[in-house]
């Protein structure tokens, strides 16, 4: 048995490409529809009603695109409203529990450092479930609100001072505390894994929480018999709801390729 419909993938803006992109890495000949709210970017700033009001209405959309699966590659929304995922008629997948488990597996000190935004390190997410799995874990925690903007403006050069700076200004308590591992708590983090690399050291695991997800895509779809059985590649589908000007430069830079005009709509999510 197998299901021919796409996967769901949302975010709050583009950030979440770069998990579609470890997706089909994974699984060539899936189908994708992903919408990126690039109209409301970022939800890291936003109160938690809010972003849960938000994630709903994204969830909504991918539901109206006949998805067999939904995949919430904010980090920010997996870490403040996973449990919304409780509610949906399609299986659910979030980034935090496999980057933490991704890391768990790694940590050979039990010193896990996480970065994401602001909501994402207020929310705690990180924390518990990383404790829960190991309870020796010593966990360190640090909001990178620059890192988003870098990327968006192009700036992703490990020998480029203004990144190596930024890196560096934000990861420093981390690397004085000597984490072994780094879970990139956003989907943008990744673009800078290179210079993040450069400074924390070679001896420190970087979790890309979009290759963790993709696994765990990977496995929810064998399980429950929904593979797609067709040999074609995968047709990709991407909504946002502001089409920006950086928008072609910011998918090439995280998706590796830029989507088509075909490809390519504009929705009105408050309308939805």
């Amino acid at each position: 048995m197998a299901d021919n419909r796409p996967i769901g993938v949302f975010d709050s803006g583009l950030g979440g490409l770069t998990v579609v992109k470890e997706i089909l890495n994974v699984l060539p000949n899936e189908d994708i529809i992903y919408f990126g709210d690039t109209d409301r970017v970022p939800y890291g700033t936003k109160s938690r009603d809010t972003i849960r009001r938000y994630a709903r209405q994204d969830e909504a959309f991918l539901l109206s695109q006949n998805v067999k699966l939904i995949v919430a590659a904010c980090g920010t929304v997996s870490s403040v409203a996973s449990d919304i995922g409780e509610q949906l008629p399609v299986p659910y997948v979030e980034v935090v529990s496999h980057a933490a488990k991704a890391a768990v597996k790694a940590t050979k000190n039990g010193k896990i450092g996480v970065i994401g935004t602001s909501a994402t390190v207020m929310s705690g997410e990180h924390k518990r479930v990383i404790e829960n799995l190991l309870p020796s874990a010593k966990v360190y925690v640090q909001s990178c609100t620059l890192f988003v903007p870098l990327v968006e403006s192009g700036f992703t050069d490990e020998k480029d001072v203004i990144v190596y700076e930024t890196v560096k200004r934000y990861l420093e308590p981390l690397k004085e505390a000597g984490v072994d591992t780094l879970i990139l708590g956003c989907t943008h983090y990744p673009v800078l894994s290179r210079a993040i690399k450069r400074y924390m050291g070679e001896n420190v695991t970087l979790i890309n929480a979009g290759i963790s997800t993709a696994y765990a895509v990977k496995e929810i779809l064998s399980e429950k018999s929904l593979l797609n059985d067709s040999q074609n590649p995968s047709v990709q589908r991407y909504f946002v709801s502001d089409v920006t000007p950086s928008f072609k430069t910011t998918a090439h830079l995280l998706l590796g390729a830029e989507p088509t005009e075909e490809q390519l709509s504009q929705v009105d999510i408050e309308k939805l």
